[in-house]
């Protein structure tokens, strides 16, 4: 038996292609081979830096959205943050007491989008999985953004370079992305522990020092008559103020979506890892949250919440530049969530036909590479068209997450009700809890945000569906009509070979020899605009003396491709019985530079007889020396 090693087909031979192979591996790394998919899996340490950097990260921005909306009201509504505060970690802990059903009971995954279609169909599937698609690109947008105002805020001569630094940041996290799950881990896990680590630090000397009042002068709840609010305190401004916190829980569904990646035993380890990122996110929001208030910290354009609190904490010492360097981090790395489920749900769509077939495709790195480009191609327009403005972005945020939140969370309560499985009766209280919590919550966000930029998410989701369902029904009508055009029985294939000739030279030549050992049944055609070219070419054909039929067409608007498709359209006609077979003779020359002196003649026959069912084509090349 032969065995042959793919590498050594697959190696470049031409310098500009092994320079372009040699970027691409100095870039992304050596290709990984499909056997080593399986060692590509996530500890629990591992996988909370991976797959919680986005919720735990929130809480470096969530409260600012609560003072944002509160200080509307003036001074004497900051005193809701707290309430808002502790309202914003019961719905996480339900939420995740959910989650932890959904993962005992999906082990392959249980994404929104995979627990819905398994239980309440494709429609409410796609609202799923649209809504998170949406959100996926928001978490990239919000976490660089929110990063770069941190690190600005210490310095602030950057404020101005923004968009550019958060640019550059989608850029940077997409190639570190593309080269593999393992370098992923390894190089997110640092800066998540240095800001968890810090930011308790933060909180835990705040606290104290809050309690044992030893807080600088000055430093306390801004007096409720401070200023006066431009706008009346209202239920809606409280609700719109929860709304806009609520961004905290965006990436719960994290974890409960990248099962697969855990280590054996997957669905445990990934529901202790659930459970410590809940633990973790509730205890960093609910602390900055708390500080802030007692702080008397006001939202500032050029000055983040946590940027004032760690301010006021450490004073100007490394503490204060380490605090703001680790936020920034964890925010910039926070996004590695979205590249890494944005691409598995788009494998997931793409695999039942409701994405385009190249996001199934594994990259070098066993990386969904077509889903980690496209993530972040749209997410740095997004930064460009939004200016890297945090506040600008929040409107658009969490609508999304808490539709598919509720229709994962029904979608687990059918399932419990339908089966009856082992412990259905508690699993199916959590779920319902959840439902219920979370739909009154999209509708709460979706209300309060509206003409704030909801109505963009509003809009967009159902427009995505739409399109699921176009790019489904291709598929499904292209699956019907891949019917053999020609005879699939050797036997019954009748060959009609027709050789388009621009002169009797030798490509020609070996193109037609070629073309005569298929089948004597071969005709020449010559296309020209010149009657006296056209004679000397068929007496230069007679004094070849090879007997293969020749035709001239004379085309008197100089057309090629025209006259040819319309000879071979009526051969079709005379003998449809026959397999016409269009072979092409065409040289290459050796330097790529040389293509723009032919005028490649053979392309664009090739180009135009791709849309002639029924036929088939062949070229023959001639390399130049």
């Amino acid at each position: 038996m032969l065995e042959i090693r793919s590498e050594a087909i697959t190696q470049p031979k031409s310098g500009l292609a092994r320079l372009t192979a040699t970027l691409k591996r100095a870039v992304v790394g050596p290709p990984l081979a499909t056997a080593q998919a399986h060692h590509e899996r996530l500890t629990k340490v591992k996988a909370l830096a991976v797959l919680s950097s986005d919720a735990v990260s929130s809480s470096a921005y969530a409260t600012d959205e609560i003072l944002l909306v509160l200080v509307l009201a003036g001074a004497a509504a900051l005193r809701l943050t707290i309430p808002i505060a502790l309202a914003i970690v019961a719905l996480l802990a339900i939420v995740a007491a959910s989650y932890r059903q959904t993962i005992k009971a999906y082990p392959q995954g249980g994404g929104s989008y995979i627990v819905t279609k398994d239980n309440l169909g494709t429609w409410p599937a796609l609202v799923a999985a649209a809504a998170l698609l949406v959100d996926y690109v928001l978490t990239v947008a919000v976490s660089i953004s929110s990063g770069i105002a941190n690190i600005a805020s210490a310095f602030p001569f950057l404020q101005s370079d923004r968009v550019l630094l958060a640019v550059l940041t989608v850029v940077v996290l997409t190639l570190g992305n593309l080269r593999g799950v393992r370098e992923s881990g390894s190089i997110f896990a640092a800066p998540t522990y240095l800001f968890i680590g810090t930011a308790l630090l933060m909180i835990g000397l705040g606290v104290v020092r809050y309690l044992t009042g030893t807080l600088p002068p000055g430093v306390g709840p801004v007096p409720p008559d401070a200023f006066p609010g431009v706008e009346p305190l209202t239920t809606f401004l409280v609700l719109r103020a929860f709304a806009s916190g609520c961004a905290a829980l965006t990436g719960t569904e994290a974890i409960s979506d990248g099962v697969p990646a855990f280590k054996p035993p997957e669905w445990k380890n990934a529901r202790t890892t659930l459970t410590w990122m809940a633990t973790i996110l509730a205890v960093l929001f609910f602390g900055i949250s708390f500080l802030a208030y007692h702080f008397g910290v006001l939202p500032k354009e050029d000055d983040t919440v946590v940027s004032q609190v760690a301010r006021t904490v450490f004073g100007d010492s490394p503490l204060y530049y380490l605090m703001q360097f680790a936020t920034m981090l964890i925010l910039l790395l926070a996004a590695n969530t979205a590249f890494s489920d944005f691409p598995r749900l788009s494998y997931f769509l793409a695999r039942d036909r409701f994405m385009p077939r190249q996001f199934t495709f594994r990259g070098d790195r066993l990386a969904y590479s077509t889903g980690i480009m496209a993530l972040g191609i749209i997410s740095g327009l997004l930064l460009i068209i939004f200016e890297a403005d945090t506040h600008l972005l929040i409107p658009l945020y969490a609508v999304g997450v808490f539709v598919s939140f509720t229709l994962s969370q029904a979608s687990m309560v059918k399932r419990w009700w339908t089966r009856r499985e082992r412990g259905w009766r508690t699993s199916i209280i959590f779920n319902a809890v959840g439902a219920v919590t979370t739909a009154i919550v999209a509708l709460v966000i979706a209300s309060t945000k509206f003409i704030h930029g909801a109505w963009i998410v509003l809009l967009l989701v159902p427009t995505m569906v739409l399109t699921m369902r176009l790019i489904h029904n291709h598929y499904e009508s292209a699956a019907k009509q891949l019917e053999p055009e020609t005879p699939i029985d050797p036997t019954a294939i009748k060959h009609t070979i027709i050789v388009p000739v621009a002169s009797l030279n030798r490509v020609a030549m070996q193109t037609l020899a070629y073309a005569r050992s298929l089948s004597p049944n071969v005709t020449a055609v010559h296309v020209t605009d010149d009657v006296e070219e056209a004679d000397r070419f068929r007496r230069q054909w007679e004094e070849w003396g090879q007997k293969v039929p020749l035709v001239i067409i004379e085309s008197p608007y100089r057309s090629l491709v025209g006259p040819l498709l319309a000879y071979i359209d009526a051969r079709r006609e005379q003998e449809p019985d026959h397999l016409v077979t269009v072979i092409l003779p065409e040289f290459v020359p050796s330097h790529w530079w040389e293509h723009l002196l032919h005028n490649q003649t053979a392309l664009r026959l090739k180009w135009a007889l791709l849309f002639r069912p029924g036929v088939v084509v062949t070229n023959v090349p001639y390399h130049l020396k």
